[in-house]
Formats: C-alpha cells, sequence, structure tokens
C-alpha cells in the first residue's frame, strides 16, 4: 500500500518543483548573444547554480541577437520572450542604438530609444513578467569619460534608470560598475583589453564581472 503512494506523491512533488523554477530570458544584442556562449556571462552564472545544487530552480535562456538595437527587441520579442512565458526577462540593449549612429548612420534617437524600451517593457509586465533592466557598458574602455561616445552612453544609461525607477522595474547599473572598474584598474588609459577584446565585447574579466552583478543583483542564490 505505501509503494501505491509513494508514486502520486513523487509526481505531486516534482510538479511542484517543476512550478516553482524560475526561467529567465536575457533579451538583447551581440553581448548577450556572446554571453550564452562557453564562458560568457551566462554560462558562469549556469556554473554557479550548478555549482549551488540549484539546477532545479532555474532555466537561463540566451536571446541575444547581433547589431539588435532596442526597436529589434520589440519586433521580435513575441517570438523570442513571449513564446516561451519566462518569468524573468533581463534587457541589456543600447551599446549599438549609440554606435550605430557613427558607425552606419542606423542608431536610435534617445526620444524613441526610451519610447521602444518602455513599449518593451509594458508588454512582459502585462504577462506579470519580472523585469530587469542593465544600462550600458563600454563603447571604448578609456577613463573618465574619456571616450568620443561616453556622454551619450551615460544619456541613455540614465534613461534605463529612470525607466526602471517609474515602471517598479530590477535595475542592474552596469555601466557604473564598468566605469568605475575602469577608474580603479586602467592604469595606463588604454582603448581595451581590460574587460573587452575590442572596447565593446567582453573578455573573460568582463564576463565575470558581469555575471558577478547579476548573480547579486537578482538574488540567484
Amino acid at each position: 500500500m505505501k509503494k501505491l503512494l509513494f508514486v502520486p506523491l513523487l509526481l505531486l512533488l516534482m510538479s511542484m518543483n517543476q512550478q516553482k523554477k524560475a526561467k529567465i530570458i536575457f533579451f538583447g544584442d551581440s553581448i548577450t548573444q556572446m554571453g550564452a556562449g562557453k564562458g560568457g556571462y551566462i554560462d558562469r552564472i549556469q556554473n554557479n547554480i550548478n555549482e549551488k545544487g540549484l539546477q532545479n530552480n532555474y532555466e537561463l535562456i540566451g536571446s541575444g541577437v547581433e547589431n539588435d538595437k532596442i526597436y529589434d527587441l520589440y519586433l521580435r520579442m513575441d517570438d523570442d520572450v513571449m513564446a516561451k512565458e519566462p518569468t524573468v526577462v533581463v534587457i541589456n540593449t543600447g551599446i549599438n542604438d549609440v554606435a550605430h549612429k557613427y558607425s552606419t548612420h542606423t542608431g536610435t534617437d534617445i526620444d524613441k530609444y526610451e519610447k521602444f524600451y518602455e513599449a518593451v517593457i509594458k508588454k512582459l509586465q502585462t504577462k506579470n513578467i519580472k523585469v530587469f533592466l542593465c544600462t550600458s557598458t563600454l563603447i571604448g574602455e578609456k577613463k573618465d569619460n574619456g571616450n568620443p561616445q561616453d556622454e551619450e552612453l551615460n544619456a541613455y544609461s540614465n534613461v534605463v534608470r529612470k525607466l526602471a525607477k517609474n515602471m517598479k522595474c530590477g535595475l542592474i547599473d552596469l555601466r557604473k560598475i564598468f566605469t568605475a572598474y575602469e577608474k580603479a584598474n586602467n592604469r595606463n588609459n588604454i582603448e581595451k583589453g581590460i574587460l573587452t577584446t575590442d572596447g565593446i565585447h567582453l573578455n573573460d574579466t568582463g564576463n565575470q564581472l558581469i555575471a558577478d552583478i547579476m548573480i547579486r543583483d537578482m538574488s540567484i542564490q
């Protein structure tokens, strides 16, 4: 009789565990895309989860596309995010919105950036999805605002901070932490090689820094 009762109880416990599993989608551009690869920050977060024995608590999904800007995220969010029914979405975009103004003249003006960003957040929140917003990292690693796009990146990051506050989203302030790291560690004021391979895309140190920040700020434990 005990054996007959055990199977339904086991199935019930398994069902409860599945319901509690948090599905986290990382939504962004090439930094997110590379973050999902081996050694990337999403991969490092997963390794941290595995080391803590929390595999049954979290499912991590990378949804980054090279060259994406905020309106690209808006256009693909139904298929790449909403259809997967996530618990949490981490949005990391802004680098291309600024950088492409100069490289290909297809960047995003700051007023449009804010409107599209707000639309993405609203759509997620209608499904009661917890949203975390990331400020942008770097376009060039010179410290003390010594890079050509620093002023704009700061302005776009302020938009993200404002949206996080006004729309009650979690904030992961990568811009603040990355610039502070450069100030403390970039002694020769070089353009790349401290946290990035090319001034934008992350090296091992940059990936680990983001992983540590997200684990802390998202309370992944």
